[in-house]
């Protein structure tokens, strides 16, 4: 997966992150608070901060111990609450770290690990979930996409 982009919900204050399959159709959004969406912008957009915050500082604990993040993977959905595991190699044994999957997301972006979300989490998500989504938007909501 990709990130294609973040959008503001107006009806819930929140961020959607969405995610795009590289070679396919399907799309996961994932509604983010601000601050993970922040994070993720300055990501995407290779914004280098005067001191690191808390995405750049998982980086950089990761870097100092000689451990790579190989991927990132949203797991699952609970009760309209998504899972993801980061997933890190230490040269000898690999290990997963449970996380929140906009943090995941946030790091992978840094690390440059591909992304991945398991089939289960696509086929049992609302395939209708951004579609209506979508369409309760006004033309006004269209400039509040980062």
């Amino acid at each position: 997966m990709k990130v294609e982009g973040l959008l503001f919900d107006p009806r819930s204050g929140m961020y959607i992150l969405l995610l795009q399959q590289i070679d396919g159709a399907e799309t996961l959004p994932i509604w983010i608070g601000k601050p993970e969406a922040d994070s993720i912008a300055l990501a995407l957009g290779k914004v280098m901060t005067p001191r690191p915050l808390t995405h750049d500082l998982i980086k950089n604990i990761f870097e100092t111990l000689n451990v790579k993040v190989t991927r990132v993977i949203i797991t699952e959905i609970v009760d309209n609450t998504y899972y993801a595991l980061i997933y890190a190699f230490n040269g000898i044994h690999e290990v997963f770290v449970d996380s929140r999957p906009s943090d995941a997301v946030a790091v992978a972006l840094r690390v440059g690990a591909p992304i991945f979300v398991s089939n289960d989490v696509l086929e049992s998500r609302k395939t209708d979930e951004l579609e209506e989504w979508l369409k309760n938007l006004k033309p006004e909501d269209f400039g509040n996409v980062m």
